[in-house]
């Protein structure tokens, strides 16, 4: 493996020191995996024009091109043309979970929030982020400012998920604080009420946000694999239930597959990309998707 590359396995991330130190190196590792840079850079602030609109600031009206055509432009600036990312994760306390020799579903969210974030800044695009568990409890605005990045990064240092979750219901809230048309990550186990889910991303489609749904899962959420017998703990409402997980493995199989499809159809319904990512895998397709994305959205 190069000696880059390696810091896309979420392990080898997690021994790393600092929460910026992870976010650079993940992108870097991705960025040794890909056969030509996708990156463009800004020779000049000022980008192109666009028909005027009213409304449109007068400061922006370009009075030459009114001189020579008679026709009004205001003339458009890198923040206007570049894309404006918000990265929602779930800090609910399923979240939390990780299986024995795994990393939690909270912190590879986390780590993979700061690579898009770190990404982001490399592409001189806006990014923010919200944090939310049964409500949105923290927002930082998209802003295309290098020292801001440290801000984000600092936050998702620093918090640890707890209470239940309303995934819906924070949604709604996030669709209401952005303003203005952006590429809207959702980091989520998704372990919620679909019918809602589906209301809240049809909510933010309806503005006009273009959506990526990841399902961040543990491995052991997918296969089941427990051993002969163990205690079960709902994360979020401290129920215990014993039971052999060999006997039940065959039927939960049936139940995850069934609420993963409805997932996935409700994303569908709603035009939103869906993407699952389990803890063990590597950084690499996430980062991939929000490139394509990127791309499409601007």
């Amino acid at each position: 493996m190069d000696i880059v590359a390696k810091y896309l396995d979420p392990r080898v991330a997690s021994q790393l020191a600092t929460m910026e130190l992870r976010a650079r190196l993940i992108v870097e590792g991705f960025l040794t995996g890909l056969h030509r840079s996708p990156f463009h850079g800004f020779s000049a602030e000022f980008s192109e024009h666009r028909a005027y609109h009213p409304g449109d600031d007068l400061r922006y009206l370009d009075w030459k091109v009114l001189g020579r055509t008679g026709r009004y432009y205001v003339k458009q600036f890198e923040e206007e043309t570049n894309l404006r990312a918000v990265i929602a994760i779930d800090r609910s306390a399923s979240m939390g979970y990780a299986s024995e020799g795994s990393i939690s579903k909270f912190t590879y969210a986390t780590y993979l929030a700061a690579a898009f974030a770190y990404l982001a800044m490399l592409q001189k695009d806006a990014v923010g982020l919200a944090l939310y568990d049964h409500t949105l409890s923290t927002y930082y605005p998209p802003r295309a400012q290098r020292s801001y990045l440290g801000e984000l990064l600092a936050a998702l240092d620093r918090v640890q998920p707890s209470q239940v979750t309303d995934t819906a219901g924070a949604l709604e809230v996030l669709a209401e604080r952005i303003h203005r048309r952006s590429l809207v990550i959702v980091l989520s186990d998704f372990f919620d009420d679909l019918d809602r889910v589906a209301t809240a991303l049809k909510h933010l489609r309806h503005q006009r946000h273009e959506v990526i749904a990841i399902q961040v899962l543990d491995r052991r959420e997918l296969d089941f694999r427990f051993g002969l017998a163990a205690t079960f703990r709902d994360m979020e409402t401290g129920q215990e239930m014993v039971t052999q997980p060999l006997q039940l493995r065959s039927a939960y199989a049936d139940a995850m597959q069934d609420f993963i499809e409805q997932l996935k159809a409700t994303c569908y319904a709603a035009n939103v990309d869906f993407l699952q990512v389990v803890t063990d895998q590597a950084f690499d397709r996430a980062l991939r998707e929000y490139l394509v994305r990127r791309h499409s959205v601007r």
